[in-house]
This record gives structure tokens, sequence and C-alpha cells, in this order.
């Protein structure tokens, strides 16, 4: 797949980087190059292969859900400078 320079100068206009004019058509060159070699990986043959996370096959560390505190909701509604009906009460902001 070939880059031409208006793509380039397009793909940095949206990417909102400044690319001198002189600059375009190498960055053309190396994006085509780049975009050649993804292309490549398609031609891989994938068959059978497991997807992988990590380089290394590890199991991530779990933890049971379970509630370690609460039941402290009078604590920290006292702190709050108006409280209703085990709330916090706020000012309304949107009409």
């Amino acid at each position: 797949m070939s880059v031409d320079n208006e793509t380039v100068r397009r793909a940095a206009k949206l990417a909102r980087i400044a690319v001198a004019d002189e600059d375009v058509p190498g960055l053309a060159k190396e994006l085509s190059s780049i975009l050649d070699w993804v292309e490549q990986l398609s031609e891989v043959d994938v068959e059978g292969v497991e997807p992988m996370t990590s380089v290394t096959p590890m199991d991530l560390k779990r933890r049971t859900d379970e509630v370690t505190d609460g039941g402290i909701q009078d604590k920290i509604l006292a702190n709050a400078p108006d409280a209703r009906e085990g709330f916090f009460a706020v000012p309304k902001v949107v009409e």
C-alpha cells in the first residue's frame, strides 16, 4: 500500500502535528513501508495459536469479593454540612 503526500498532510492535520513541506515525501515513504510490513503480517499462519496477553504465562492474583468495612454511615454523614434521610444533600445545580 502506498501513501501519497496528500494523505500524509491530511493525517498530520487530523493528528494536529506540524509537518514541514520538505518532510512530507520522506514521511510518505516511511508510512508506506510500515503499511507494507503490516500487510506482511496477514500472511503469517496463526491457525491453532492461542492469543497471548503476556509473554510469560501467569495467572492474576485474585481475592475474594467481601465487604471489609461499612456500617459507619452515621460517622460519615456527621462530616457532611447537610445530610437528609441517610444521604449527602447538595444544592441543586441544574434547572
